[in-house]
């Protein structure tokens, strides 16, 4: 199943997409979406075909817009130097452990919503990361039983300001709407065993293509480093890390500049598309 979060005339709704159609759970809930509640990404799939029962309406994919697919409360922890070939070309040695931080829901912004270069630097990079969001509460995860805490999985844009992030890597991360998450939620049954490919392009041009085999640290080990540091609720999201090719490492830097279009694929979940704005004011 595809999950998803929308609006529509100043309300949002949560629902469920089934091929161009989007069929609502729960009614519609007045105010911006990124303050609306996602139960759906809060559950597990036994829960969510249960939560189908309460559909109140099924609306057209192009009479609504797609929002961040997030609940305002979760946390959101992101993986650093996690592949092989990005930890090559930015000449880093393996880490001994996961390499976590975190950003804020006002960094992200969802599929087709413009990604803001601030005004302040030019250098906004891209990186391409499977997301995955938990489904259930826990502490102390063991690495074999932590998959059993995914909900689903999504696509996440890790936006990068390189300069401040040498600096303050919380700075880099987290510029008001510099990144991006979407289009949807896709629940594990969708996904299966795959070794899960994962790409970035910037005007059609590919700059980023591996798999989730070249990660250093798995999914699973991943879920279980942040059940030992914080307790997991559910909803929370965990960016993976990106593939080598980021733009930061390109003779010249391949910035993302205004007018340009950055996309970001997971296989198996589908393309966040995002056009790149300079920040206004």
């Amino acid at each position: 199943m595809k999950l998803v979060k929308v609006e529509r005339g100043g309300a949002s709704a949560q629902g469920v997409l089934v091929d161009d159609e989007v069929r609502v759970v729960g009614g519609w809930v007045p105010g911006p979406a990124d303050a609306a509640p996602f139960t759906l990404s809060c559950m597990a799939l036994g829960e969510i075909e249960a939560a189908l029962g309460t559909l109140s309406e099924t609306v057209p994919l192009a009479d609504v817009t797609l929002a961040v697919p997030i609940d305002p409360a979760a946390q959101i922890f992101c993986a650093g130097f996690n592949y092989h070939a990005h930890l090559t070309e930015i000449s880093s040695d393996v880490p001994a452990h996961p390499v976590i931080f975190k950003r804020t829901l006002e960094t992200l912004v969802a599929h087709g919503q413009p990604i803001i270069r601030p005004r302040v630097s030019e250098t906004l990079d891209y990186e391409v990361e499977i997301v995955v969001v938990i489904g259930r509460e826990g502490r102390h995860i063991a690495v074999e039983d932590a998959m059993a805490y995914v909900t689903g999985y999504s696509v996440f844009m890790d936006g990068s300001v390189r300069e401040y992030q040498k600096h303050s890597v919380t700075a880099g991360k987290n510029f008001w709407r510099s990144g991006a998450m979407g289009p949807w939620v896709v629940t594990p049954d969708e996904i299966g065993d795959r070794d899960i490919a994962l790409a970035s392009y910037v005007d059609g041009e590919r700059r980023q293509s591996s798999t989730a085999s070249h990660m250093i640290f798995s999914i699973a080990q991943l879920i279980s480093y942040c059940s030992v540091v914080t307790r997991l609720r559910p909803g929370d999201v965990i960016a993976t890390g990106t593939p080598g090719g980021v733009g930061s490492r390109m003779t010249p830097p391949g910035w993302l500049k205004p007018g340009q279009v950055i996309e970001a694929e997971v296989e198996g979940v589908g393309r966040l598309s995002n056009p790149v704005e300079d920040e206004q004011g």
